[in-house]
């Protein structure tokens, strides 16, 4: 089972940097009628949660600066950006990075029971499993926002 769970990590990354790098940088920041938020905070979004659900950001981590989780959390907006916000480069980057050190998980880590559960997770495998669901999720938004931006030209 662990395998097959750290193969799906590399792919779902992987799949989501190509995807990342395939945007035009002039479309990142658009927010397309209808949505939320921009592709650029969906990048941040996915790359900040990955880091808090797997990692314990910011507590027990330090690879992100503070900033990201008023940047990038849930309910935050790209309209209501202060101060430093990383470019899609450094986000790419980071979400390179980030996968490296997932794939270092030591695999018995992932069969430990959380002290609670979390979003209906109950061990640390599963909540890795809901992170890479996450990120999904939010390629799918990505994907069709670049779309309705692409049309909108």
């Amino acid at each position: 089972m662990s395998e097959l769970l750290f193969n799906n990590m590399e792919l779902t990354r992987s799949f989501f940097i190509k995807n990342v790098e395939a945007v035009e940088e002039g479309l990142v920041d658009v927010q397309p009628e209808g949505f939320n938020n921009t592709i650029h905070w969906h990048i941040g979004h996915v790359l900040t949660a990955a880091e808090s659900l797997i990692f314990n950001f910011p507590k027990s981590t330090n690879h992100l600066p503070v900033n990201y989780m008023e940047l990038f959390a849930r309910g935050t907006k790209p309209a209501e950006w202060k101060g430093d916000v990383p470019s899609i480069s450094v986000l790419t980057s980071q979400l390179k990075e980030q996968l490296s050190r997932m794939k270092e998980i030591p695999v018995e880590s992932l069969n430990v029971e959380l002290k609670e559960p979390f979003l209906g997770q109950k061990t640390f495998g599963e909540l890795v499993n809901f992170a890479l669901f996450h990120e999904n999720l939010h390629l799918g938004h990505i994907q069709a926002m670049k779309r309705v931006i692409e049309t909108a030209k």
